[in-house]
């Protein structure tokens, strides 16, 4: 059990390192270094023997491995970003780098996202040490830079040019699972993640002949950009089901007294109420038009026009999604990936499973563990060139009316003292068993 000196660093931890402003504003611009050499600190005063390493300078990343008991054992990864997405000081009600602990609640950016559970294992591992604990499985602690943009200088950089620091591992827990989501009716469910859709940032380009504003012109770039972003806008995706998403939505079904019927997904859906919000963003494909780019003068008519889409696919959908890109597009626009990750799978009937969802239930009695996918991806992806299968796990028991989710890059991003408390005693358990 952790101790009350782990409960008490926890807090702290969060609030020093939100206090180290990691903004990632993408194409280069963080510096993870500060917060990597506090993290690398706190793991050397474990008695563990860290390693910093860097692609570019200033974007450094922190490796360590905890040896455990049994030495025929898989080894697990535990790992976690420093980088945080920017935040403008103007719209929130405190300064976002303040780490400001204020009516048992840390706040800032990165309290949820994901500086808590950086300081989690951190607490952990120190906790341990005082103990004398060793895990029964070798545990490799990670903090990683650059997760909020592409992760070429983080665990891209760490996973294609220093494989032998994950020796043996087969599995690894990060961010985004085990927080408590209140559906409200009074049930707490505990989603753990056991899949991630892929990522696929597009680049859209559309090209015709330049001219004079006032003539006319069938070759319009900007027109044959915005009617292919048009289409991949009003695109409605059709449902495709993986064996995460079925299984969640079983599992509530079951949990709601409702018929699991999956051959009649929306209805499902409508009849689960706000329990929905937790798989109704993963049962499709998706592509959202983001960024728009054409042009110099309200009277040229240019000779290109470019626009970026956010989509995101499915596990075993990659063909589907590219064949319907090419369909959506047409035959004026090009696309290209201007940044692809892999769709992720993970097994729920895995020991690893088990143990997580028993030290969740051993914390929270009254709540409901369930899998589920995220819309999103983390470093994960990553790792998983390794082999690494991964398992969203950041555990954290929130009060009602505090939605997890939304705090993820939102503004007043924050996190009570209490659950911090309650992630390190589940984070505990866990590893001890893992």
């Amino acid at each position: 059990m952790a101790d009350q000196q782990a409960l008490d660093e926890v807090v702290r931890f969060t609030a020093e390192l939100i206090r180290i402003d990691t903004s990632n504003f993408g194409g280069g611009d963080c510096r993870e270094r500060p917060a990597a050499e506090y993290a690398a600190e706190r793991l050397a005063g474990a008695g563990l023997e860290p390693i910093l390493l860097e692609r570019t300078a200033g974007r450094t990343n922190v490796v360590a491995r905890i040896e455990g008991t049994d030495p025929a054992a898989d080894a697990l990864l535990v790992h976690g970003h420093l980088d945080v997405v920017p935040a403008q000081a103007a719209d929130w009600s405190v300064d976002p780098f303040s780490g400001e602990v204020r009516d048992g609640v840390v706040w800032g950016r990165g309290a949820v996202d994901m500086k808590n559970m950086d300081a989690m294992i951190l607490a952990v591992v120190r906790a341990w040490a005082r103990e004398g604990v060793r895990p029964r499985r070798d545990i490799v602690v990670a903090f990683t830079a650059d997760e909020e943009a592409s992760a070429e200088d983080g665990s891209g950089f760490l996973a294609d040019h220093h494989p032998e620091l994950f020796e043996g591992c087969t599995e690894g827990v990060s961010e985004s699972g085990a927080f408590t989501f209140h559906d409200g009716t009074g049930r707490q469910l505990y989603p753990v993640a056991a899949g991630e859709r892929g990522t696929a940032w597009l680049k859209l380009t559309a090209r015709g002949r330049a001219g004079h504003g006032s003539k006319v012109n069938t070759e319009n770039a900007v027109t044959r950009l915005a009617a292919a972003v048009t289409r991949i806008g009003e695109h409605r995706w059709p449902l495709r089901l993986t064996p995460t998403v079925s299984a969640a939505l079983t599992e509530l079904a079951v949990l709601y007294g409702i018929e699991p019927d999956l051959t009649e997904v929306d209805l499902l859906l409508d009849k689960l109420g706000p329990a929905a919000k937790l798989v109704e963003a993963t049962v499709r494909n998706s592509a959202n038009p983001t960024m728009l780019n054409a042009g110099y003068k309200v009277n040229v008519i240019p000779g290109e026009a470019v626009a970026f889409v956010d989509g995101r696919y499915l596990y075993g959908t990659e063909d589907e999604f590219r064949a319907t890109l090419d369909r959506l597009t047409g035959p004026d626009v090009d696309w290209e990936f201007h940044h692809r990750e892999v769709a992720l799978q993970a097994p729920l009937d895995s020991p690893t499973y088990a143990r997580m969802r028993a030290a969740v239930e051993e914390f929270a009695p009254d709540g409901h563990v369930v899998p589920y996918c995220m819309s999103g991806g983390t470093d994960a992806k990553q790792f998983s060139r390794l082999g690494i299968t991964g398992y969203g796990f950041a555990p954290l028991k929130l009060p009602e009316g505090l939605d997890y989710q939304a705090l993820f890059h939102g503004v007043d991003e924050r996190v009570p003292v209490e659950a911090l408390h309650f992630g390190v005693r589940v984070l505990d358990r866990f590893l001890r068993t893992a």
